[in-house]
């Protein structure tokens, strides 16, 4: 028997092949949407992927169970609840997938999702590890306000929190201290509020260190749980539809991307998303323009600025910057909402101004100052007392807000996100100086 786990950095998202040595035979835990890696791991143990189970309609990346199915015939195993529009067998509670030696045993786990399931390993008659979705994290648990407006059943956010209380209790916990954790996400996901750098843990050590996981009334853990939790991206709930429906085949959608020659001009009002480093942006960008670096977390907050009923048009440097881009935009189905894509090797019309960071020092009063942090992080502490917070998801449509008597300053924590919120409020206040004090925020630390 072995288990691969498969890391996507930018997600936080982790993705699992267990292989059965026995009989040659793989299945997949939510995989992720370029299937490639799967069919390559299947390729090097000389095996065949022969299931893929989806523990919940995932929220924050689109998977590609569909496709898996489509070029393998590989069998979807998921929840009834979830109301698959794919083909599939369904993997309640108690449902059993055999391979030679290996069972995978289906626990039903709402919390996170109503639909929600935990999988059991069990290895020659021994329960060796459990792959937990969105429902255990390693230092949390999933956050329980996502499907009170998505999927095909929905629940409000306390009641899920109350699912989340008897599922880890009455479930979960009552796992031997010894099996092993492989959760869904890891540090860094939105899916929870405090995970964990670690990839995987045991029921055992989850017990004594998870908070979530201690003595606690089910009124308290409530309480707990649904309080301090991240902001929700836009595309959340548009990817929980799209993982119900079945997203298109990866490598297809991407070549459909349309291409558009350098320094295109698309016609005024569209969205236009520049993802070229600040300073270069900043010397000329099209008027309008929003300025998503690209980096670690560039689909994250794609998804998080941009809302999926949205078209826009996707701006980079290179052409390896471009493919780079579309593929990241790629994990969260945002693909399908390209306009065109096209590299920028000119400075464009509208120039950002400039920060004089000695002049702010010596007179920030003469400054409106808008903190783009997400409310939590401002809950920890101001880095100036007449501050206003307008988180970055939400500035787009609360930018005419901010006060226009004083030239603005916009900031964040370490200066990326501010490079996208100066630039949301230049194209909303046009009349208005706006400056970003981009990475010098940490002389004000």
């Amino acid at each position: 028997m072995k288990i691969e786990q498969f890391e996507d950095k930018g997600l936080a998202h982790y993705a699992y092949a267990i292989l059965s040595e026995k009989t040659g035979e793989v299945v997949l835990v939510d995989p992720a949407r370029n299937p490639q890696p799967y069919y390559d791991f299947a390729e090097k143990n000389n095996a065949k992927i022969v299931g893929v189970i989806e523990t919940h309609p995932h929220a924050d990346f689109v998977s590609s169970h569909l496709e898996i199915h489509e070029k393998t015939g590989a069998t979807i195993y998921t929840h009834s609840l979830v109301g698959a529009d794919y083909p599939h067998k369904t993997f309640d509670e108690g449902a059993v997938l055999e391979m030679g030696d290996i069972k995978l045993k289906s626990l039903h786990t709402p919390g996170h999702s109503p639909d929600g399931i935990s999988i059991v390993l069990e290895h020659e008659g021994k329960d060796i590890a459990v792959f937990t979705g969105d429902t255990l994290f390693i230092g949390d648990v999933g956050r329980p306000d996502l499907r009170e407006s998505a999927g095909n059943v929905t629940a409000k956010r306390e009641d899920l929190a109350r699912q989340m209380y008897h599922s880890t209790r009455e479930k979960l916990m009552k796992l031997n201290d010894d099996v092993l954790v492989y959760p869904a996400h890891g540090a860094g996901s939105l899916c929870g509020k405090g995970l964990s750098e670690a990839n995987s843990s045991t029921i055992g050590a989850e017990k004594i260190s998870n908070y979530a996981l201690q003595d606690m009334s089910e009124e308290g853990f409530v309480k707990v749980l649904t309080a301090d939790q991240p902001f929700i991206p836009k595309y959340f709930g548009y990817d929980v539809g799209l993982n119900k429906q079945g997203a298109p085949a990866y490598q297809q959608s991407l070549d459909k991307v349309k291409r558009l020659d350098n320094n295109y001009k698309p016609s005024a009002g569209t969205v236009v998303v520049d993802a070229r480093s600040e300073k270069v942006f900043k010397k000329g960008h099209l008027r309008g323009a929003v300025n998503i670096q690209n980096g670690g977390k560039f689909e994250t907050w794609l998804g998080s600025i941009v809302g999926p009923d949205e078209r826009f048009y996707l701006v980079a440097e290179t052409e390896n910057e471009l493919d780079d881009l579309i593929r990241k935009a790629s994990k969260i189905g945002y693909e399908l909402l390209i306009e065109g894509v096209f590299v920028q090797t000119e400075a464009a019309e509208e120039k950002s101004q400039v920060m004089d960071v000695a002049a702010f020092k010596e007179n920030q009063g003469d400054y409106t100052i808008v903190d783009v942090r997400n409310a939590s992080e401002v809950k920890g502490g101001k880095f100036f007392a007449n501050s206003i917070n307008i988180p970055l998801p939400e500035l787009r449509e609360r930018a005419k807000e901010i006060p226009t008597d004083k030239p603005v300053v916009v900031h964040c924590a370490a200066g990326y996100r501010s490079a996208a919120g100066s630039s949301i409020v230049e194209a909303a206040l046009p009349d208005t100086k706006v400056l970003d004090l981009s990475e010098a925020v940490n002389d004000f630390k």
